[in-house]
């Protein structure tokens, strides 16, 4: 992990020389309502869902199924509570502050519970979910509780004089309490009211959260959480005309609805985190084996269920056998099992539907020509397990290089000279993130100048940091998440001009 930051991955490396944690054993989730205005309600159509273990198959509980009443309900809370003279409104930025560390202080209390709940839900394994989402998570806490009482343009945010506003974020299954801090700590930093709608895969951690929020002492209507699905719940708030802010992360296609309905309604502001199709550039001059090890951690780490993932890695032509050759011994490392099984590295995809996405592009690779050095099967029957899968001979043509695979698949291609590589890596609809790999530091300043990427990494892959500014270009999305950055998003600038008497 970053020692100041937010998700670097460094894998479990180093980690088992420390006491390892356990995950707790969960017989049942204490938390599966709607949560409006820090009370726990049932859905208005008394309609419920199920969110099931990705490792088993099996159901672990029905959630409430939040939709377009629900939303209005939650958006009413969330503007009274913004309110002049309402507690949240009158509270200075300090005690705001406090407020975040109190929340972050309660998820120290409960990690192992958390990491227990993110695992059981998405899958990732289990170590993943407590030495990096929780520590991601808590970090990102604090690092927006200091900002609190330090916002300002021209003149101090102090009590009444701070901007209010209603918010509302959708967070991804991927990394569904991770994205859930990302986008509430800097909102309730500024002095926001927040609506979250958690990812109908994987609602059980925010769920959580809900309750330490009202524990903490956040005041009624501050965060109130919604689980439900898009086409409902998640277009009630795009279209809502109460609505002041949307942050959004997940796929391009509803990035695009979001910006659709923001524009019929009420033009609220939208910041989008979509998707990634990105690329490695490994020179010759590099140091190989980090080279391997940090691409194959940005290629398959979350099962390759992550958008930064290093789907694209161009090869320079002198080392591009040695280095699909070390790709495939160092695949072998992976350990693919039982997610709560501190030795498990690798678990299943989200769902069947994404299974089958993925397997169909593999096969696709297969088709086209890609050579496949390793992988491409599933592991056991009726799971959705995917061994992490190198395809060499990758051409840009191809399907895998092309499309967003969102799982475990590795597309290496060769390049003979530095400025084929840019071109090749930019000749892309995504510009989220991309890597270089070299000694020479000449080139990699030049090269991260010319690639179309809101963060290049140079010789290492997802160092995430809470201070760094993280989003896309071109169909990756607009505006930035985490840093000072991520204020601008969830603030407004007002210019008050007074005119003052010539005797003065």
């Amino acid at each position: 992990m970053a020692q100041n930051g937010t998700t670097e991955n460094r894998g479990t490396k180093g980690i088992a020389a420390l006491p390892l944690p356990q995950p707790v054993k969960v017989q049942e989730v204490r938390h599966t309502k709607i949560f409006i205005d820090n009370e726990w309600h049932t859905s208005s159509s008394g309609r419920t869902f199920p969110t099931f273990n990705p490792a088993t198959g099996h159901k672990i509980c029905d959630v409430e199924e939040a939709d377009k009443e629900d939303v209005d309900r939650a958006v009413k809370a969330a503007k009274a509570a913004e309110q002049r003279g309402s507690p949240w409104r009158r509270m200075d930025a300090s005690s705001r502050g406090r407020l975040l560390h109190k929340l972050a202080d309660l998820m120290e209390r409960d990690r192992l519970l958390l990491a227990t709940l993110e695992t059981l839900d998405t899958g990732k394994p289990f170590l993943q979910s407590f030495f990096i989402d929780l520590d991601g998570s808590i970090k990102t806490l604090r690092y927006y509780a200091g900002w609190a009482d330090k916002i300002h343009g021209r003149s101090l945010p102090v009590g009444e004089l701070s901007f209010n506003w209603c918010w509302d974020t959708w967070t991804a299954w991927n990394f569904p309490l991770l994205m859930f801090m990302w986008k509430m700590a800097p909102a309730l930093s500024c002095g926001n009211t927040v609506v979250i709608k958690p990812a109908e895969q994987t609602p059980l951690t925010a769920l959580h959260v809900g309750a330490l929020i009202k524990e903490a002492g956040f005041p009624p209507g501050v965060v109130n959480i919604l689980p439900g699905f898009g086409p409902t719940a998640g277009a009630a708030i795009a279209s809502h005309m109460d609505v002041d802010k949307v942050a959004f992360t997940g796929s391009t296609e509803v990035g695009q609805l979001i910006k659709e309905a923001s524009a019929k309604s009420n033009l609220k502001r939208v910041t989008l985190e979509l998707g990634g199709k990105n690329p490695c550039i490994v020179f010759a001059d590099c140091d190989l084996q980090l080279a391997v090890e940090e691409t194959q951690k940005g290629a398959f780490y979350n099962q390759g269920q992550c958008c930064t993932a290093a789907s694209r890695v161009f090869v320079e032509e002198s080392i591009y056998e040695e280095f699909v050759h070390r790709s495939v011994e160092n695949v072998k490392k992976i350990v693919i099992g039982d997610p709560m099984d501190p030795q498990t590295s690798h678990g299943p995809q989200i769902s069947q539907q994404h299974f089958d996405k993925i397997m169909d592009l593999i096969e696709s690779g297969k088709e086209e020509g890609a050579r496949l050095e390793y992988g491409g099967a599933a592991v056991g029957e009726n799971r959705l397990f995917i061994q992490p899968t190198i395809f060499s001979g990758v051409k840009d043509q191809m399907r895998i290089a092309k499309e967003e695979i969102f799982g475990p698949v590795q597309c290496i291609f060769s390049f003979k000279r530095q400025q084929e590589a840019i071109e090749r890596a930019n000749r892309s609809q995504y510009g989220l993130v991309s890597a270089i790999f070299t000694r020479s530091m000449d080139r990699a300043l030049s090269v991260s100048a010319a690639l179309e990427t809101g963060t290049v990494w140079i010789n290492c892959y997802n160092a995430l940091h809470a201070q760094t500014p993280f989003g896309g270009y071109k169909m990756s999305g607009n505006g930035r998440e985490l840093g000072e950055y991520a204020l601008a998003e969830y603030s407004e600038v007002k210019a008050v001009t007074i005119k003052l008497s010539e005797t003065l």
